[in-house]
């Protein structure tokens, strides 16, 4: 429950009092912003069901022991004076767990994607504007200076009119084997969410962004799983990479060599063996992927069911266009994107820190004038948005107002449907159409 109404803030610089609803990486992460901000930001709850996740959290953030609960009911009937909620529990149960906590007066801080349906998420909104809550989602990428820039850019005019615009994410080979095949979301049915809306609801969301005001009206997509699949295993492949593979020291997915030796992505291929610490032995995690350990399976003998590559298109109202490419296994991961205009283009590769403004025209020998914008670009995961995203959430409870990357959820469902409209017209062979947000 809410100390004070959103009427009583006005321009008072409160601090926040947050409460945490699953405590694994990504609520962790955003959550991290109270121990650099104290004075911005309190964490004063936990929410999950796993003891050790839960106290590992609480205790990082010393949270009261009767503040840390099991389940959300618990949550709700301690009653605890709060006004947001980080809520990073899986996609599937991301609507669930929300309408409860609108109902009881917290607005939320939400992991993406919103839900795993258009229904879902449709519901979500008209609970939002039923409870009078505020609900930002994270699609930290529209705070990553990379993209904020670009968006500015945009705004002013600088290349006109969007006619088209091609985005690409390139997954790396421990990435896509780690999450989207051997982990947890691998399946849609276990997770609830596509691979496309898993990994690139971020990059349908910046696509709606860019057009921001322009309304999606139709979708497609094409795609599939290529390589992760049994039949395209090499010769002395085994199902598990530590207990009868003949060729693990030479593959590039074996377990030992990404979770031990690289020591990559080990906040997931340990999960299940948490209970040995923060800092199990190399004995305990090799044993660990030679028993039941999901990460220690053969990538070409997974349960997986969501594709490794997909490619989409879409038209706006305004009859621009747009493309998105999903790639898994790629060498070396990046986000490209390139947005032509009626007066120049915009094109660059996060990674790399820079972007390109070109125009047309002749100008010292070329027939085209360059501007190269360098930015100071984070090491962070997500190009440094995960922390702006959260003081922009702060700052809008604090009565503030939004920035130009505020990720309301009326402002982030566009990006949503899009991206369901997208699987469904690879399921089925079609164009979608999308509906306008009044009529949804």
């Amino acid at each position: 429950m809410q100390v004070e109404s959103q009427q009583d803030i006005g321009n008072t610089k409160r601090r926040i009092k947050a409460i945490v609803v699953g405590a694994g990486s990504r609520a962790s992460q955003y959550a991290g912003y109270a121990l650099t901000h104290p004075e911005q930001l309190h964490i004063v709850g936990i929410v999950d069901p796993n003891e050790i996740r839960r106290n590992r959290l609480g205790d990082v953030h010393q949270v009261p022991l009767t503040h840390r609960f099991s389940y959300i009911t618990e949550l709700l009937s301690a009653n605890i004076q709060a006004d947001a909620v980080i809520n990073g529990t899986m996609d599937a149960l991301h609507v669930e767990t929300c309408l409860p906590l609108l109902a009881h007066g917290y607005d939320i801080l939400l992991e993406k994607p919103i839900g795993i349906s258009r229904e879902e998420v449709i519901e979500l909104l008209i609970a939002a504007k039923q409870y009078e809550r505020k609900i930002m989602i994270c699609h930290v990428l529209r705070y990553a200076p990379f993209y904020q820039e670009i968006r500015k850019r945009i705004a002013s005019g600088d290349i006109g009119d969007i006619l088209n615009i091609q985005t690409a994410e390139h997954v790396s080979y421990h990435h896509m084997s780690t999450a989207f095949v051997r982990g947890k979301w691998s399946n849609k049915e276990a997770s609830g969410s596509t691979m496309l809306m898993a990994k690139c609801c971020h990059d349908m969301d910046l696509i709606t962004w860019f057009k921001s005001g322009i309304r999606p009206t139709r979708v497609t997509s094409t795609g599939g799983i290529m390589h992760f699949r049994e039949e395209q295993a090499p010769a002395g492949s085994g199902t598990r990479c530590l207990v009868d593979c003949a060729i693990e020291t030479d593959c590039v997915y074996s377990a030992k060599k990404i979770y031990v030796e690289e020591k990559k992505w080990q906040h997931y291929a340990w999960a299940g063996i948490e209970q040995l610490g923060p800092s199990p032995t190399e004995q305990q995690m090799l044993a660990s992927l030679q028993s039941d350990n999901p990460y220690g399976r053969c990538v070409w003998h997974c349960d997986n069911t969501v594709v490794d590559h997909q490619s989409v298109a879409i038209k706006f109202e305004d009859g621009s266009t747009a493309t998105h490419n999903l790639v898994g296994n790629t060498a070396k991961p990046c986000r490209t994107v390139h947005i032509i205009g009626r007066k120049g283009e915009i094109r660059g590769v996060m990674e790399d820190g820079y972007f390109v403004v070109r125009k047309p025209g002749f100008h010292d020998g070329q027939d085209y004038y360059e501007e190269r914008i360098q930015l100071d670009i984070s090491d962070e995961m997500h190009g440094g948005g995960d922390l702006l995203l959260v003081g922009d959430f702060v700052r809008v409870l604090q009565g503030e107002g939004g920035s130009i990357s505020t990720t309301s959820i009326e402002d982030s469902i566009y990006g949503h449907l899009v991206g369901f409209g997208a699987d469904r017209g690879m399921d089925e062979g079609i164009w979608v159409g999308l509906d306008k947000l009044e009529e949804a």
